[in-house]
Order: structure tokens, then sequence, then C-alpha cells
């Protein structure tokens, strides 16, 4: 049975017409750009919303989240749209590289008393916050006495929230090496091994809600931005802009790192170069400004 065939079978119409009010939602608020080719796992994820919700139709789903009321539908709406599953060291080469090569820089930066900020800017469950810090530690071990900070942000507060709790279940201890266990295994649930983060690779890290294609409210640069496997969810266009609001966002010299199957693209790649795998160093002389924002959250 085809994908659309499965659709017309199911329990609620789902037409071109509905996908396309769903898309154009998403690309509105989120920046998604969901193909065609992604109707029927569209259908399956937001079609249990509508049992949730004791809806009808698709329509009706659609006019919820155009309506003040539905604001609570829009969190589960995100949620449903996007994936969040990862794990503790995923692409190691980027913790690796933030160890051996950029962690001893930063700390020497530290050390003459300037701060440095790094940026998780689609952090999921916190996994990927964690490994930064462990590898700033690994790498530096005095940088946790100076002013250093990672902010993490994503888009989904279900999912903020989780990573905050900085606990996680006994099954995403087969990621992390050996050699890195005492900076991410810290106290630990005997009955069912569950364990917490160690407070000294916590504290290096706050979260925060962001939308990457809305406003950043942040005022000091970066000397390193992660962003791994959310460009991907982006049209070309949105990507492009991403790329460069990050070099704007960036100390000369800075590095930003993205997903295996992410490359920067347009006016972005005059200001950065590569320097290892999906891993780019901004220009030391910087060749774009941005806006200065308002507001200071790191």
């Amino acid at each position: 049975m085809t994908s659309q065939a499965a659709i017309d079978d199911s329990e609620f119409s789902f037409s071109d017409k509905d996908f396309a009010a769903i898309a154009e939602l998403a690309k509105a608020r989120y920046g998604l750009a969901l193909q065609s080719s992604k109707k029927a796992l569209v259908y399956a994820r937001l079609a249990k919303r509508l049992r949730v919700l004791h809806l009808k139709s698709f329509d009706d789903y659609c006019n919820l989240l155009k309506a003040p009321k539905g604001a609570d539908e829009q969190q589960h709406f995100l949620s449903a749209l996007t994936t969040n599953v990862t794990h503790f060291f995923r692409e190691m080469h980027h913790f690796t590289m933030l160890k051996e090569q950029i962690a001893p820089a930063l700390l020497k930066k530290a050390k003459t008393g300037e701060a440095v900020r790094l940026w998780s800017s689609a952090c999921s469950a916190g996994q990927e916050a964690y490994c930064m810090a462990a590898s700033l530690l690994a790498g530096a071990p005095d940088l946790q006495k100076h002013n250093v900070k990672i902010l993490a942000t994503d888009i989904d507060p279900q999912i903020v929230a989780v990573a905050r709790q900085a606990r996680y279940p006994a099954d995403q201890r087969a990621a992390i090496p050996k050699e890195w266990s005492k900076l991410i295994i810290g106290p630990t649930n005997t009955a069912d091994q569950s364990f917490e983060i160690p407070k000294t690779t916590r504290d290096l890290v706050t979260f925060a809600e962001l939308n990457l294609i809305g406003d950043w409210p942040m005022r000091k640069a970066f000397d390193v931005i992660v962003c791994r496997n959310a460009a991907i969810y982006f049209d070309k266009t949105t990507q492009a802009r991403l790329w460069q609001r990050f070099a704007d966002q960036m100390v000369p010299g800075g590095h930003l790192m993205i997903g295996h199957s992410e490359r920067v693209s347009g006016p972005a790649n005059d200001s950065f170069r590569s320097v290892g795998i999906t891993t780019y160093q901004k220009a030391t002389v910087a060749t774009a400004t941005s806006p200065e924002p308002t507001k200071e959250t790191t």
C-alpha cells in the first residue's frame, strides 16, 4: 500500500490543501520546510493530536492553531513535526576538536579576563551542551574558574525542560566513552541506573527557549557556535540566512560546527573557511556586522 493510499484509508481526510495549510503554518512560525514527500509522516504525527483534541478534521486543527485558544497546542504541533532523538557524543569529531584544539585557546583568552561564550543553538534534550561542557573541562580544567558560559537553546519548551533536569535514562550510557564518564555520569539511581550530570559540568550550561528564525536577544559574540541537524529542516534561503547570522554573532576566529549532512552556503561562505569535518572558522578580520541586539542573556 502506498503512503497516499494509507492516508486515503485513514480516519481523517488529509488533502493536498490540508498539507499545504500545515506546511504554511510550519514555515511562517518556525521556518520549517515540509516537503510533499513528508505528507504521510505529517499525517501520522498530527493525527494523534486530532484524536487527543477530539477534532474531526485537519481544517479544524489549523483553525485551532491560528486562534488565541490554540497557543498551548503550538508546542505540541512543533514537537510532532521535529525530531528530538539524540545521544551523548554524537559526531564525536566535534568534541575531540573542542577538547584538543579549541579549549586550550579559550583558556588562554579567559585568563586575560575576557568573557568566553559558546552556544549550543539546537540543544534538544541537552546532551550536546553537556558534552561541550565536558570537552572544555577535559581540555582545560581551569576554565571553570573564569568567565566561561555555554548557552543552550531550543525552540521546544518541553525538550528544554528535559535538558534542564540533567537526568538521563540508563540506555544513554552506551554512547559515553569510558574516558569521559566522570564528566558526564554523576549521581546514579540504583533502581533504574538513570544518572545525573555532575554539578561541575552542569554549572557551565544555561538553557533557554529560542526560535532560530526569530529575534536573538544575545549581546555578546560567541567563540563557538554548534548548530547540528537543525538547518536540514529549513529551505535553502533560510539556511543561507542562518549561516550569515551565525557569522555576524561570532568573534573573529570563532568556530562553527554543523551537522554531517549540512554545508555552509550563501554569503557566509565569504566569512568562513573549513578547518575540519563540518567545522568552520570565521575569518580573523570581521567581514559583516549586524544590528546590536537589545538584551543580554549570556
